[in-house]
């Protein structure tokens, strides 16, 4: 078990968006965030208490957690001095980047030296099966995304806390490091061997109740071409009844990918179904899910309103005006 409360390292995030981790664990575990750590030019700021390793370790904090989730997702050189001291200053370390703190020689020598633990939360912890694309009880909802880190993961967790208010039957399946650290379980879907992914996923999502509900965490996009891998193992692992298409519509282009345009909500929605209906042919989009933290209220509102009247289709930004028509949408299928 990783030891709370944390304090968040965002260390030198070039944006908010680089420290999506943090700002996961802060706004669906606030309980466990409490305070962040940021180094000279960083651009991320969580609201949260600035605390040097002292102040935070006097006030309770047990794990420092990296909360960046950077491309490629390595340990940088200029991190290594702040770990280190956190190790020495009674810290654990927790991370879910590619780059394991346990094979790290520097990192792993100075946490057997003081006793303190390093948990990777992207190491696959069960041998996961080759997928057989057999129908399982219960419903599947999946949130898949015009590019990645647009709000999948937000999206099935509003969704999920709507639901369980309603008395409903549903349960947050976590497939990346943010969703495992925010429930303790659930697949490091990326770090799983390729042929495995889909099998992985149907595990995570086992025979259930009929009128169960699991709101899949969504990963990456079919239209990145860094990340499309992962989306389809979601899509066919999952055998998704349901879609919610997730859009972030100030994007001028694919995260990281400066030559690759968005696709439309009209094109998401076309290829998407198309694919989930190789493993389920009733699966239908219900509706779309708009991040629209970059908008102020009024163009909050217009914009969905905007894509509503375009797709036919109920669309909100459940955040931050809640999951219920999404979760309404789900009554019909």
């Amino acid at each position: 078990m990783i030891e709370t409360p944390y304090l968040l390292f965002l260390g030198d995030a070039p944006d908010p968006l680089a420290a999506k981790v943090a700002q996961g664990v802060k706004d669906w575990r606030p309980d466990f965030a409490l305070g962040q750590f940021r180094m000279d030019g960083c651009r991320a700021d969580m609201k949260l208490p600035d605390m040097t390793l002292a102040e935070a370790k006097a006030a309770g904090a047990k794990t420092l957690v990296i909360g960046v989730a950077n491309r490629g997702g390595v340990i940088s050189a200029a991190w290594k001095k702040v770990l280190i001291a956190a190790l020495e200053d009674g810290f654990d370390l927790a991370s879910g980047l590619h780059n394991l703190l346990r094979d790290e020689p520097d990192l792993k020598a100075v946490a057997d030296a003081t006793g303190r633990k390093l948990h990777d939360v992207r190491v696959p912890s069960v041998t996961y099966p080759i997928a057989n694309g057999e129908k399982r009880g219960g419903k599947r909802c999946l949130a898949v995304g015009t590019d990645c880190s647009v709000g999948k993961m937000y999206t099935s967790l509003c969704m999920e806390r709507e639901m369980v208010a309603r008395g409903m039957k549903a349960s947050f399946r976590a497939t990346g490091q943010t969703g495992i650290l925010i429930t303790g379980d659930g697949v490091p879907l990326d770090a799983v061997v390729a042929d495995f992914m889909a099998g992985s996923v149907e595990w995570l999502t086992p025979d259930n109740h009929p009128d169960h509900w699991d709101l899949i965490e969504g990963q990456g996009s079919l239209f990145h071409v860094s990340y499309s891998g992962v989306t389809m193992a979601l899509i066919h692992g999952g055998q998704p009844d349901a879609l919610i298409l997730s859009h972030e519509p100030t994007r001028s282009h694919m995260r990281g990918l400066p030559g690759f345009d968005l696709p439309s909500l009209e094109v998401l929605r076309d290829t998407a179904l198309a694919l989930a209906r190789v493993a389920n042919p009733a699966c239908q989009v219900v509706g779309i899910s708009v991040n629209t933290a970059a908008l102020d209220d009024d163009a909050a509102r217009a914009c969905c309103a905007e894509i509503e009247a375009r797709m036919g289709l109920p669309t909100v930004d459940p955040f931050r005006h809640g999951a219920g028509r999404l979760v309404d949408a789900l009554a019909s299928v």
